[in-house]
């Protein structure tokens, strides 16, 4: 939680069950949307976090978002300054913005930051009658999914090969290319 309230909150917990980071969602979900449920707006409930958020785990070095967040490659940009390998995307996207831009999203987040993206998503029509788009999914750092559910729930394993983000870094050097001042540099 946020000094001040409730909010979006993504929780790494390690296998003795002690939390090891938390991650307040940044980007505030505040558009209108053509659904029954016809408008969002995240910032009237919940408080926005202010910092990104990588954690050390077995697997790599996670970089946490939520959901929208998914819209802003800045964010990535800076979990990747940080040391991320894996960029996890817990998320409830609607099923009119999931099937317009989910995986177009997903996919240019992992090509960019050259990180594996691990994307969770909430699927089906909820008690309310708001309306999730599913199809969580695994994509590799050159972009690829390589496992991917559909609008149910399911639970899946996929295989993340760290080595593959160096190799595609090492091949295609695009942080060293980058000409802007707020340019990212990777660890």
């Amino acid at each position: 939680m946020t000094e001040q309230g409730v909010s979006t909150t993504c929780l790494v917990i390690d296998s003795d069950g002690e939390r090891q980071a938390h991650y307040d969602k940044l980007h505030m979900f505040d558009v209108d949307v053509a659904d029954s449920h016809k408008q969002y707006r995240e910032s009237a409930i919940f408080n926005a976090g202010d910092e990104s958020v990588v954690v050390d785990s077995p697997f790599g070095r996670l970089g946490l978002s939520i959901c929208y967040d998914v819209r802003f490659p800045h964010l990535y940009s800076e979990l990747v300054q940080k040391g991320a390998q894996i960029i996890i995307v817990p998320a409830a996207f609607t099923a009119v913005t999931g099937q317009a831009h989910w995986e177009t999203l997903l996919r240019a987040r992992a090509i960019e930051t050259q990180c594996w993206v691990v994307a969770v998503n909430q699927a089906g029509t909820h008690p309310c009658g708001r309306q999730t788009w599913g199809h969580s999914m695994v994509i590799t750092p050159w972009g690829e999914v390589t496992v991917s559910a559909q609008q149910e729930a399911v639970s899946f394993v996929a295989e993340i090969e760290l080595a593959q983000i160096q190799q595609i870094r090492s091949a295609m050097p695009v942080a060293q290319h980058a000409r802007f001042e707020n340019k990212f540099k990777r660890q």
